[in-house]
């Protein structure tokens, strides 16, 4: 999937999953760490590999997640290499867990301008301290003392090691733990875009 690949942001109906996403997010809402999930790729030799990352909402009129990554940071190999990914994202206060997979990309500074302009507005959404980040030294290189992490001049166009991460879940499944017994659904999109709710023992 190359990086001016539109797809992921065509205008789709909101997928059931999300009203019980939506609802996890509001009800979870003072514990500011759930935002926050891992998110699983596949690296270019086929290992699994698993980080924490932070939600920054939808792209408009879809069912993509969206996130921010460095351009130089090993995620943007493995998706290249695999542009698949499962995301796992569990809410303390409502004992939840909602696991998302589907196809993921990369939206670098060469996409498409209709993607070029999500990657903007996320930019723009970013705190300083946040965007600082994406002008610091190469991420996992070794740490010289000349590394240079100085406050720099944070431009209005972001710098072309900033890449908006998009993930199309085309299946979910949500565990709800609270209950005897519990709760546990499934969610499948089918290929005219529809999708099969099906509930299943936990």
């Amino acid at each position: 999937m190359s990086d001016s690949d539109s797809s992921l942001s065509k205008n789709s109906a909101l997928a059931p999953w999300r009203s019980a996403l939506a609802r996890a997010l509001h009800r979870n809402r003072s514990r500011p760490y759930s935002r926050y999930f891992q998110l699983a790729t596949i690296t270019p030799a086929g290992r699994p590999a698993n980080r924490t990352v932070v939600f920054r909402g939808w792209l408009p009129d879809s069912n993509t997640l969206t996130l921010v990554t460095d351009q130089r940071s090993a995620k943007v190999t493995d998706i290249a290499a695999h542009p698949s990914a499962e995301a796992c994202w569990y809410f303390t206060d409502t004992r939840e867990q909602f696991r998302l997979a589907g196809a993921i990309q990369v939206v670098t500074a060469e996409a498409d301008p209709v993607l070029l302009q999500a990657r903007q507005n996320s930019w723009e959404d970013l705190s300083d301290n946040a965007r600082q980040q994406f002008y610091w030294p190469h991420p996992a290189q070794p740490r010289t003392a000349e590394a240079d992490f100085s406050p720099k001049e944070i431009q209005a166009t972001p710098p072309a090691e900033f890449c908006l991460v998009l993930l199309e879940p085309d299946h979910v499944d949500h565990l709800e733990l609270r209950g005897e017994p519990q709760n546990r659904t499934l969610y499948d999109q089918q290929p005219d875009g529809t999708w099969q709710v099906k509930t299943v023992n936990p």
